[in-house]
């Protein structure tokens, strides 16, 4: 007679253990793992399958045709730039974000633009808002369209029958988190139910070649609300970034399995829309007429992309035993670790001194490309002496003082000679190209402060000796 093997299951992720635990392995969760009933051991065992016959033949990878895959534009050229193209029939992506930053203005829009140009329908699902709701966004957006379809619901079957009825050729689902398998246990959200969802309109894009954008929500943590085979389902993750104070948005790529994942697009956000922004550099730098102490521009990197930013500094004397040190859009430790090696190595004493350090337009700046700009900002506010107009510095500033070489020096450099700026401090090694910039190769700290006619270097304040 065969043995009977027990079987635990968690009742909230269906996860499956040898024995019982208290917590599944899988979800964290705790108490849901359950013991089913016993299955005689041997059946069903690996060497007891019979093989069945393929409902279609392996072929040949030359005679699969490519133009399948190929990518058909949105009518949104910064998203188009990220996922690589344009969406791919038959692919699923994934866009999240925070709450209020656009998510479903930028996917209205889309869908407006697809319906537009391409003489397809398109399918926009909501599960969030009432179809009054969407319509009022799409008035106010101008994304009314008559081969945009709109239906507001939350029960999955449902959605599968709508899209039956309209067979659109791309599906939008806002959101993922808030969809409802009626045939699949848990909570809507649960890990359960966004994972079925999430694998159903996975299976409906690949047999029916629809693309498929679909919203989710994330956690405090900034990361992806629901399991994490989520991420593993679909074939594009986007990131949609910006700060509320802000018009700016970025979409981030993640994951891409038909392109780069390391592109960038940027948008503007108002209350008519969402607008692309094909020359981002702009909003990250103050133009004035005249030079002023303080500020140093440097060119940064965004996954692919070249932005050009500016950094400012401000140093005021202050007669409090602990000088503050104020950072925004930069990393604090970075900025701490380079106030350190201009005081050692480039004798720039700031122990009186209360630091401010920022950047402007918002941008979040933490390359570590930024350091010889931070620190030739901080020494020209600590001089009141202005850097010379139409200078970018580029450089990593180490411990010793040395400056040191950074990645896509020449297409950061092409970016800057585009802008209009004539002078570069770049780290040594950079090799001769067409530019028509002047470059100055710096080696250390020092020698960056006295190539740009800030303050000479000079001695450290003397130590008052006790009174007697």
């Amino acid at each position: 007679m065969a043995k009977t093997k027990s079987i635990f299951q968690c009742s909230a992720c269906r996860h499956e253990v040898a024995k019982w635990v208290g917590k599944c392995p899988d979800c964290g969760a705790w108490g849901t793992v359950n013991e089913l009933a016993g299955s005689a051991a041997g059946v069903g065992a690996p060497a007891g399958r019979r093989a069945m016959l393929p409902s279609t033949a392996a072929a040949p990878i030359s005679q699969i045709d490519s133009k399948v895959t190929q990518a058909q534009p949105t009518g949104v050229s910064e998203l188009d730039r990220v996922l690589g193209g344009g969406i791919v029939p038959g692919s699923v992506v994934l866009l999240s974000g925070e709450p209020g930053v656009g998510k479903s203005t930028l996917l209205l829009e889309v869908a407006h633009r697809w319906a537009n140009q391409r003489e397809q329908k398109s399918l926009y699902v909501t599960a969030e808002e009432s179809a009054g709701q969407v319509r009022l966004r799409a008035d106010r957006t101008g994304a009314v369209h008559e081969r945009v379809y709109l239906a507001a619901e939350s029960d999955l079957s449902v959605v599968l029958g709508h899209v039956e009825q309209v067979r659109p050729s791309l599906l939008v689902v806002d959101s993922v988190q808030t969809m409802l398998a009626p045939d699949v246990d848990g909570t809507i959200g649960g890990v359960t139910q966004v994972r079925a969802v999430a694998a159903a309109l996975t299976s409906l894009a690949k047999a029916s070649g629809i693309a498929v954008l679909l919203v989710g929500h994330v956690t405090k943590d900034g990361n992806i609300a629901g399991p994490r085979t989520l991420e593993h389902l679909v074939d594009v993750v986007l990131q949609f970034e910006g700060d509320k104070n802000s018009t700016l948005r970025m979409v981030r790529g993640i994951k891409n399995r038909f392109g780069g994942a390391d592109e960038v697009g940027c948008f503007e956000l108002h209350d008519d829309g969402i607008s692309c922004v094909s020359d981002p550099s702009g909003l990250f730098l103050h133009h004035r007429t005249d030079s002023v102490s303080g500020t140093a521009v440097t060119v940064a990197m965004d996954g692919k992309r070249p932005l050009v930013a500016e950094v400012q500094g401000l140093t005021v004397n202050t007669e409090m035993p602990q000088p503050r040190r104020a950072v925004s859009g930069l990393d604090y430790n970075r900025v701490a670790m380079v106030l350190a090696v201009l005081q050692s190595r480039g004798r720039v004493f700031l122990g009186k001194h209360d630091v401010y350090a920022a950047t402007v337009g918002g941008m979040r700046l933490l390359e570590p490309a930024a350091d010889l700009a931070i620190a030739l900002a901080i020494a020209s506010a600590e001089s009141d002496t202005a850097l010379p107009p139409g200078w970018v510095i580029l450089g990593e500033v180490g411990l010793a003082g040395e400056v040191r070489k950074v990645t896509g020096l020449a297409r950061r450099l092409a970016e800057a000679e585009r802008l209009g700026f004539t002078t570069a401090l770049v780290p040594p090694g950079l090799e001769r190209s067409k530019s028509g910039m002047k470059v100055h190769e710096v080696t250390d700290l020092k020698s960056a402060i006295r190539l740009a006619s800030l303050r000479k270097p000079r001695k450290a304040p003397a130590e008052k000796g006790p009174d007697f």
